[in-house]
């Protein structure tokens, strides 16, 4: 052996002057939602493209100057390329961008933290389902034309990829990424050095370089700590997304949260609203806190003040995927910070107190820190309202502040491109910004069903051409036969797409029972072994790399997958990513979604396969609870909560079972005369218009906005004015609240009136001993709603007591008089709670005294 040194050079083309804005195009996430540009790029050199990843940035280094030599004289691709730039500019031309004078200010601006982002997978920053959802709410902004910026970090090797053995097991592979190859570019300053900032963590000093990725007209801001000043074991905090220690998880926290307002502030961004989106970045609380007390505020004023204009959304339902941190490494790591605050350490772990855990809690820091807060569907909002009741101890978790805005999907980034063009041909151009016009969708029943059937038989088919390369590619890898190769492929075959297919794609863990369809698998058998009506079960994901249990479900699968009868007819595709989700929610004939209720907080791929006409049929959870009519899919409803989970997978699957085998299977080979069901496409298109106009992300951002952003603005405004007048007046009088509270009580004056004649007018006395508070201080009401039908307090009519102007001792008297206006039983409460005008929610102090 002789030896030698390997050396290497890359050699970059000259981009010619005539396709300059190549680079302006790679460099702008646009492209992870118009197609139109991932297909230029293409066209230059299809097998590069592959190559790289569909990376524009890392395909304009690498493809042959030549190549580019040559499209500055086709004329085909200079008119195809002046074309997408006069959209790209049209789309960026800030004149163009619709009135949102009436939600949001001209000076206002939104600054959004998440902990991953996904947009497409040449930015490999993103792991699942929150990644992708804050990735489609940063791209609805942009459409919006929002005043927004996205704060993140920026992982060097990001989540893994995934590969599967023979045996079913999971491989993990992580790549590192060459920033170089990536949409993002450093934040200089006007000397054109790199914008850093700093970051204290114990004993040491960590140093974050900043970067900047366009998505549209949405700025994203992600912190890199791979540099040269800090020690090699800080420059790995941000190289794994969701991998590490506790130590790392809670220093990649500090650095978004804290870190990430530092950001801003170097850049002079003065956000108004503050959307803490998952708890991870909630640490961004205390800096602001830290900041203005800098200035010279008390600690009780900096929280009012920041809390104000604050949006805090939870996605988790359940308490254990709440981040926690121990006691002893929150003193090990803020320490000092509290004692900057004016706070006892006491005080300062209050702020992160649940009672159920001596541990600080991220979920509870961020909602007392906040004021506005949501989960993600309406099951999810009861979920977390009732996860998080102790929050608001005397009030009921119906009740409580926490509230729900339903997810949505990018529809430009996960519509096939063959349903955009249809829909220009029989709905018109403008159905981009008729998104959320219900009525206007029905236009869909216009498409022939014909047309309707083709493209998603077409669509399929680019489905299956995909599934054989990648199951070409693993049996490969594995040592497969081609023999072996041609029984997987077997109903795979794009050319007559036929086969009933259905998908499960998502992350493997066990809460979503990707393994429920095979709790009998005697009857799955005879569901989908039938030689005149085929099943193909096509599923991908991933299980974390510490999530042995999820492990096991991909390893069942596989096993199940080689059993002779299912060779060909179930297929787990390896490596799943945003490309292939892209593929498989067009694809697919039917999604699957089968978690356990109530653990699916929203879920959006079913939203996904949806719009592109696909039909769901899932467990009665997440966004399916309320997207579901009867008429747009199947349900499976779930099991009573605290049913024993075997029995209730029993009872589950054997639903599932029956509606395939009943419904799903005849409906889809209940061929007319021309080849395709025309019941199915009934169905589809009806699903289709149900869901699209109700499950976007411009509905979803929308929502944010009226409901959430404008408010959290106008207050954050009245609390700073004048000195932080309102501030400093809402922290006294909160102060004087949890002073007294405990001695307020609440008693009856009249006699109760057992039988009243309609009409007639009904006079309810109370005497509310008040501990020093005023009678303005408190709202003392009646709640009343026929007994007969068992319903939520928020669904009872409220009527509020008058104060009479009159004390008893010391006790101070309200009256209400009220003329029911409805026959029969009603039933009726009186309580009392605290209430201010400068509150941005009626029961946030989380104080009642009920009769």
């Amino acid at each position: 052996m002789f030896s030698r040194t390997a050396f290497t050079i890359t050699v970059n083309p000259k981009i010619p002057p005539r396709l300059k804005r190549l680079e302006e195009l790679a460099n702008n996430l646009w492209y992870s939602w118009d197609r139109a540009t991932r297909t230029l790029f293409s066209r230059l050199d299809p097998n590069l493209w592959e190559a790289v990843g569909h990376n524009p940035k890392a395909f304009l280094k690498r493809v042959d100057e030549s190549a580019l030599l040559k499209a500055t004289e086709d004329r085909v691709f200079l008119a195809t390329y002046n074309s997408i730039l006069s959209t790209y500019d049209s789309y960026h031309d800030a004149s163009s961008s619709q009135d949102y004078a009436g939600h949001l200010g001209p000076q206002d601006q939104v600054a959004y933290f998440c902990f991953e982002f996904g947009f497409h997978e040449s930015l490999p920053i993103y792991s699942g389902g929150l990644g992708i959802l804050a990735g489609d709410h940063c791209k609805a902004a942009s459409d919006l034309h929002l005043p927004f910026v996205a704060i993140g970090l920026l992982y060097r090797q990001g989540y893994f990829s995934q590969t599967i053995d023979s045996l079913g097991n999971q491989q993990v592979t992580y790549t590192i990424s060459d920033f170089d190859d990536l949409p993002v570019t450093p934040v200089l300053h006007e000397d054109g050095s790199s914008v850093q900032i700093e970051v204290a963590l114990p004993q040491r000093t960590l140093v974050a370089k900043v970067w900047q990725a366009k998505i549209g007209h949405v700025t994203l801001y992600l912190l890199d700590t791979d540099l040269p000043e800090n020690s090699p074991q800080d420059r790995y905090i941000t190289h794994n997304l969701y991998g590490g220690d506790r130590t790392m998880r809670i220093e990649q926290e500090i650095i978004l949260g804290i870190g990430g307002v530092r950001v801003l502030q170097a850049l002079g961004i003065k956000p108004t609203v503050w959307h803490i989106n998952e708890g991870h970045a909630a640490f961004m609380i205390l800096e602001r806190i830290h900041n203005l007390v800098e200035q010279g505020l008390d600690f009780a004023t900096a929280l009012e003040t920041v809390a104000v204009n604050t949006v805090f959304t939870t996605h988790t339902a359940v308490p254990a995927g709440h981040d926690h941190f121990s006691t002893e490494m929150m003193q090990t790591y803020f320490s000092s910070f509290y004692q900057k605050l004016n706070i006892t350490r006491e005080e300062f772990l209050s702020l992160g107190h649940v009672s159920d855990s001596p541990d600080f809690n991220m979920t509870a820091l961020a909602i007392h820190g906040s004021r506005t807060h949501n989960g993600v569907s309406k099951i999810h909002g009861d979920v977390s309202a009732n996860i998080c009741r102790d929050l608001w101890p005397q009030i009921e978790p119906e009740e409580n502040p926490i509230s729900y805005i339903t997810n949505g999907v990018h529809v430009p980034t996960f519509l096939a491109q063959e349903w955009s063009d249809l829909f220009d041909r029989y709905l018109g151009h403008e159905w981009r910004n008729k998104m959320c016009d219900t009525g206007y969708w029905s236009g869909i029943n216009a498409i022939p069903d014909h047309l309707f059937w083709s493209v998603r038989q077409s669509l399929k088919s680019q489905m299956f051409h995909g599934i054989r390369s990648r199951i070409t590619d693993q049996n490969t890898r594995n040592h497969g036969s081609e023999a072996h190769l041609d029984r997987l492929l077997k109903f795979v075959d794009p050319i007559n797409p036929n086969v009933l297919t259905l998908g499960f794609a998502r992350r493997f863990a066990t809460y979503k029972r990707a393994a429920l369809l095979f709790e009998n698998l005697d009857w799955l058998r005879k569901i989908i072994l039938d030689q005149d009506r085929p099943v193909l079960l096509i599923f991908a994901g991933k299980a974390h790399p510490a999530d042995v249990p999820g492990q096991d479900v991909i390893r069942r699968i596989s096993q199940i997958a080689q059993f002779p009868e299912f060779e060909g007819r179930l297929l787990l595709i390896e490596g799943y990513d945003l490309r292939l989700a892209r593929r498989l929610v067009a694809g697919v004939d039917v999604w699957l979604n089968n978690p356990i209720y109530p653990l699916e907080a929203s879920g959006t791929s079913g939203m996904k396969a949806g719009i592109n006409g696909a039909i769901n049929l899932s467990v009665l959870d997440g966004w399916w609870g309320e997207g579901y009519d009867g008429k747009n899919g199947w349900a499976i409803k779930p099991g009573p909560r605290d049913m024993e989970g075997v029995l209730r997978d029993k009872e589950e699957s054997r639903a599932l079972y029956e509606i395939l085998q009943d419904q799903v299977v005849p409906l889809y080979y209940n061929y007319g005369k021309l080849g395709y069901s025309p019941e199915w496409v009934k169905m589809a298109k009806h699903s289709m218009m149900s869901l699209l106009p109700r499950y976007n992300s411009t509905r979803m951002v929308d929502e944010y906005v009226t409901k959430f952003y404008r408010s959290a603005s106008n207050k954050g405004t009245l609390y700073t004015e004048n000195n932080f007048a309102g501030a400093k007046n809402i922290a006294a009088w909160k102060a004087k609240i949890r002073n007294a509270w405990r001695g307020v009580t609440l008693r009856r004056l009249d006699i109760p009136s057992e039988r009243a004649h309609f009409s007639e007018a009904l006079k309810f006395k109370v005497a509310a001993r008040l501990n020093n508070l005023e009678p303005e201080d408190v709202i003392v009401e009646l709640l009343m709603h026929r007994q007969y039908k068992k319903t939520r307090l928020t669904n009872f009519n409220h009527f509020k007591f008058e104060y009479t102007g009159t004390k008893d001792s010391d006790e101070h008297i309200f009256e209400l008089r009220l003329t029911p206006e409805l026959c029969g039983k009603q039933e009726y409460y009186i309580r009392i709670y605290p209430c201010h005008p400068l509150l941005s929610h009626p029961l946030e102090m989380g104080m009642m005294v009920w009769l």
